[in-house]
């Protein structure tokens, strides 16, 4: 298959850096719901902000995300039938893993960036 056939690359969620070639923006790395610190400091913009000002950016990122999981689990729970779609099931548990992780990271980055300010 070919290299860049989609079915065969690797999805993330941001834990790397961001690609050279990238012409993403740290406000749109933001506005996609990236949340990271690591993530977000490869971006040079990053570095010129202040804690407190990285703090409402990573706090934006946090309630995007969130409104992003809480979306796609509603999307999940409407479908009808599960008997004949019994993987909605594994990707419904999947969601609730990943709202909980996010509820687990906004709090450490919340103790965080509290001592920083």
């Amino acid at each position: 298959m070919d290299e860049h056939d989609p079915k065969e690359q690797n999805i993330s969620s941001g834990s790397g850096p961001p690609s050279k070639k990238s012409n993403l923006t740290l406000q749109q790395a933001i506005e996609f719901g990236e949340y990271d610190p690591k993530y977000l400091e490869n971006f040079a913009e990053w570095h010129t902000l202040s804690a407190h000002i990285q703090w409402q950016l990573i706090r934006k990122a946090l309630d995007i995300r969130q409104r992003q999981l809480i979306t796609q689990y509603a999307e999940l729970n409407n479908v009808l039938d599960y008997s004949k779609k019994p993987q909605i099931q594994t990707a419904i548990k999947n969601m609730e893993k990943q709202l909980i992780n996010l509820a687990q990271d906004k709090e450490k980055l919340y103790i965080e960036y509290s001592s920083r300010m």
